[in-house]
């Protein structure tokens, strides 16, 4: 008699382990990474500003906390300052972020379940297009699902050790950006509905919380008090529109901008619910009447009425809080919102894509996964042609496609026709300009933004000129001088302009006025540029 053939064992039938999630996360790093990389030859406005500002460790910038710049400052003190720098170290921080999802999903379900809610919000734009935009936002991503994670066992176990991570760890989603306030305002929500605030050993624990976090950003409490509050006005002046009208406007965009960006999520639960419905919740291998995916599977319950209450609770009050509240207090005051600033508000969205889910978790897991593989590979390809060829082939005027390299070669041949056998170490220009002439310069070379000492904290006090400096303006692509930048190229001995293509033969013509300022005596008797 014929031996019956066993069933095959179906793709993830054990519970994923670390080495999986690592696995994927390192999958979409890589895509977003190279293929942005490729298609690129400048970095977003952002990407180019950290490169900037990493030239120095400060405790505080004009515009924002300090953080993700020291990330970046020591991650050219390793790779230089590459133009695929910021699109590696958005990605890392997205994947981060998703690694904390993953083990804050581990913490209320099973690890699938937990996997495949990482893997539905990977895919919302947060974590893939813009995940490529190395700032403040994407920066902010792994330290706010740390807190969310540190806080529901702090809250659930009642254990000091995760009290103090917590309050260092929002400590250094506050030293990102200030917004992590956000974050802080729905746990004091969540602590209020759910009554944990009347434990006895709660109040202990947000007091060792508060320790650790007023330690971590105590340095930069005091570089706040030294430089009037920089960041913080303006922070302000951000959020202020001309009129409660126009203020409702931005309210109105940023709430379609944000469906948009989810949007591939839905997508991904849509394309689950079509294949459900053609194939069942049988695996491939599996005979149809296997006992294991009978027609019972059908009437399943939901994975997400399968959390306990209380953690269901804490998925809705702690990841609705943020974006409801952001768009109440903005419509009561009449602020502006962009749509980049709800970059953290929808990080634990990926769960409430389990209240569609059911059925055999292996099978849907390994759904979900194939979905979110397929639509990172076409958003990546879509991303990186879009931004590359077909925005040389349209002549689009892209911050992708701005002719950094041959900026670059124009300003040091135009320095070393006036200054020959001098380095060109000063470009006097704003960040975007300034910085796409000295990442391809060099090291050494630095911006002195908009001819501003308090934008250019790397400078000792009236030595940025010292040595010379090569000013440069233009016109298009946000890069009109600003009047100090202005005046310097008045009063320089050397000037001219020079028309570079952008985006091809179809593309704008970048007029780019360069001048070239001498050396100092104060240089010449020193023989060294007076650079910290």
């Amino acid at each position: 008699m014929q031996q019956a053939t066993p069933p095959k064992i179906p793709l993830l039938a054990r519970p994923p382990r670390a080495g999986l999630v690592v696995l994927c996360l390192l999958g979409i790093m890589v895509l977003w990474t190279v293929l942005t990389a490729l298609s690129h030859s400048a970095p977003d406005l952002d990407g180019m500003e950290e490169l900037v500002w990493a030239t120095s460790l400060e405790l505080g910038y004009t515009k924002h906390p300090p953080l993700p710049s020291w990330f970046m400052y020591f991650a050219t003190a390793i790779f230089g300052r590459p133009i695929w720098l910021p699109f590696l170290a958005g990605q890392l921080f997205s994947a981060l972020g998703l690694w904390f999802i993953w083990k804050l999903g581990c913490e209320i379900t099973t690890p699938r379940r937990a996997l495949i809610a990482m893997l539905l919000v990977s895919v919302t734009a947060y974590f893939s297009i813009r995940g490529t935009i190395y700032n403040h936002n994407t920066a902010q991503l792994w330290s706010i699902t740390a807190s969310t994670w540190l806080f529901y066992r702090a809250v659930r176990d009642q254990r000091r050790a995760d009290w103090l991570w917590l309050g260092a760890v929002c400590g250094l989603a506050m030293l990102t950006k200030y917004s992590a306030a956000i974050l802080f305002a729905a746990f004091f929500v969540y602590l209020l509905r759910s009554g944990a605030w009347r434990q006895r050993r709660t109040w202990p624990g947000l007091a060792w919380a508060a320790l650790a976090f007023t330690v971590t950003i105590s340095p930069h409490l005091w570089w706040l008090a030294q430089h009037q509050f920089q960041p913080l006005l303006y922070a302000d002046a951000s959020l202020q529109a001309s009129s409660r009208l126009i203020a409702l406007g931005t309210v109105l965009s940023f709430s379609l901008d944000q469906i948009g960006r989810l949007s591939p999520m839905l997508l991904a639960l849509g394309l689950w619910w079509l294949w459900r419905r053609h194939g069942g919740d049988r695996s491939p291998g599996y005979a149809a009447n296997d006992a294991c995916f009978s027609a019972s599977t059908a009437s399943a319950p939901r994975y997400w009425l399968d959390i306990m209450q209380k953690d269901r609770q804490f998925l809705l009050w702690v990841g609705l809080t943020p974006v409801v509240s952001t768009v109440l207090i903005s419509i009561l005051l009449g602020s502006r919102l962009e749509a980049s600033w709800g970059s953290t508000f929808f990080v634990l969205f990926g769960f409430y894509g389990l209240w569609c889910l059911r059925g055999d978790e292996s099978v849907q897991l390994r759904r979900i996964l194939i979905l979110a593989a397929c639509l990172h590979l076409v958003m990546a390809l879509g991303y990186a042609a879009g931004r590359g060829p077909l925005a040389h082939w349209t002549g689009a005027a892209a911050r992708s496609t701005y002719p950094g390299p041959a900026l670059a070669e124009l300003a040091l041949q135009h320095w070393q026709q006036h200054q020959p056998g001098r380095p060109l170490r000063v470009v006097v220009a704003n960040t975007w300009l300034g910085g796409n002439i000295a990442v391809h310069i060099g090291p050494a070379t630095q911006v002195y933004i908009d001819a501003s000492e308090a934008q250019s904290p790397w400078f000792f006090p009236g030595t940025a000129l010292s040595c010379g400096a090569l000013v440069a303006y233009s016109r298009q692509g946000r890069a009109t001088p600003a009047p100090a930048v202005q005046a310097l190229y008045d009063a320089a001995p050397w000037k001219g302009m020079d028309q570079v293509p952008w985006s091809g033969p179809k593309g704008p013509v970048i007029d780019f006025h360069w001048a070239v300022l001498p050396a100092t005596p104060d240089c010449l008797k020193s023989g060294t540029q007076a650079l910290p």
